[in-house]
């Protein structure tokens, strides 16, 4: 075939197995790789036979923009509430109550009864505040941006206090000074990194705008210790006049002993111990969606509405239809496990991980022959900064090889092509069933799944 004769473009886009890759991957990308593959059959020796067939053109491209865009993908990890895969699975309960309002016209802020303007998070922050016994509440689009809305309301070009041992950095490398610097306040540090008493905070109390109390989300101290309980630091903060908040971090709206799961502080606990403002995050073991939520006295919520910031940080309608849905599910907590994907993760039994398990080794080892595929106990985590020194009992099933380049190899196929995301260990591959939130889906993934 001569270069004269390759189909043109607007012809191969006419195609529908092309439409439908264009469908998947974007038209401008994929017309620019049906520009390239012509171009580079056109300066070969001789322009290849495929090149006139849409079905060829349609197998190149999908290998060249493999991995590229949102796609769905099975948790193998162990960790629950994975903040790289998206954390915590939102309830298809949830899902379904909003689509109709997110992908139409809805009263975000308009008053059905009077006709006029209304308020944006009236609904959610009346749920968060009956839900966590806050005077009020209000929503931005993350909880770093909750902090940071309180911190640049609250004490603009002022000190704020924190306890050396809670000067955190997050994934991705934030750290909690940068954002306090970005908010416009100064870091006044008290205490020493494993211990901090009430007279280092009583020091500053002439000089600082705030207390502040944060989680220590992704590390736990031990050993010789010592902090400053929430009641104590209120009762301190309160006879100077001074505002406390304190950042949860993950924060929880139900108590999770009552499922047989490790205590996580709630934001109702915290305001009863005195704290003035509370945040905390709408994902994580909330289950819901990306939010930072604020709850706590009327005047200082008030205050952090009227500042402009807040108009950057808000949040949209689908954040806020969303997170009505989930806290809807809260205001029932005895439907939590049924309705809420990551506290039903959470309670799974052990038997049935291990039946899972069972189930994964039976769709794949004939598929692995040379593997060893056993089932065994893995311990898990629930992730994002929740209870970091927690783990949880769970079970795994774990590849090995002789040669472990092979397993590197495997593991390499099962994201690539299956969207699997396990963890690779000792030279082993292991796939914990715990994190799975779609098991039956991963399961068929895996049966399809065919290494090269």
């Amino acid at each position: 075939m001569q270069p004269r004769q390759l189909p043109a473009i607007g012809k191969l886009l006419e195609a529908p197995e092309i439409q439908a890759l264009a469908a998947r991957h974007g038209a401008a990308a994929v017309k620019e790789r049906l520009r390239a593959l012509q171009q580079a059959a056109r300066d070969s020796a001789e322009v290849p036979a495929w090149a006139d067939t849409a079905q060829e053109y349609v197998k190149r491209i999908e290998a060249a923009l493999a991995g590229r865009g949102y796609q769905a993908v099975h948790n193998f990890t162990g960790t629950i509430i994975h903040t790289n895969l998206g954390r915590s699975p939102l309830s298809g309960a949830a899902w379904d109550g909003v689509k109709g309002l997110v992908t139409g016209s809805m009263n975000l802020e308009y008053d059905l009864e009077s006709g006029q303007r209304g308020q944006r998070e009236g609904i959610v922050a009346e749920r968060l505040a009956s839900l966590t016994g806050g005077e009020a509440a209000t929503v931005v689009n993350n909880n770093a941006a909750a902090l940071l809305l309180v911190l640049n309301t609250l004490a603009l070009n002022q000190p704020v206090t924190v306890s050396r041992g809670e000067l955190i950095e997050i994934g991705g490398s934030f750290r909690l000074p940068e954002l306090m610097a970005r908010s416009g306040c100064r870091l006044l540090e008290v205490g020493t990194t494993n211990r901090t008493h009430l007279r280092d905070y009583a020091a500053t109390a002439k000089e600082t705008a705030l207390f502040l109390k944060v989680h220590p989300s992704n590390y736990a101290i031990s050993g010789f210790t010592s902090e400053v309980d929430t009641a104590q630091l209120a009762e301190l903060a309160h006879a100077e006049g001074l505002p406390f908040c304190v950042d949860l971090g993950s924060g929880a709206l139900v108590d999770l002993t009552r499922f047989a799961q490790p205590y996580e502080l709630m934001p109702r606990k915290v305001l009863d111990q005195g704290a003035d403002l509370v945040t905390f995050s709408g994902d994580k073991l909330m289950g819901g969606v990306q939010a930072g939520l604020i709850v706590g006295r009327a005047d200082l919520v008030a205050q952090l509405n009227a500042n402009p910031l807040k108009r950057a940080l808000r949040a949209d309608k689908i954040t806020l239809a969303l997170l009505n849905e989930v806290l809807k599910l809260h205001e029932d907590p005895e439907r939590l496990p049924d309705a809420l994907p990551v506290l039903n993760m959470l309670i799974r039994p052990i038997d049935a991980l291990a039946k899972r398990v069972e189930r994964l080794r039976d769709a794949l080892a004939e598929k692995l022959s040379g593997y060893d595929l056993q089932c065994e106990l893995s311990e898990g985590q629930i992730g994002s900064g929740a209870l970091p020194d927690t783990r949880i009992e769970s079970r795994a099933l774990v590849i090995r090889h002789d040669d472990a380049a092979e397993v590197r190899l495997l593991e390499q196929q099962l994201r690539r092509s299956a969207q699997v995301i396990g963890r690779l260990r000792h030279d082993a591959l292991w796939l914990d069933v715990r994190s799975v939130a779609d098991f039956e889906a991963a399961l068929a993934q895996l049966a399809a799944f065919q290494p090269e």
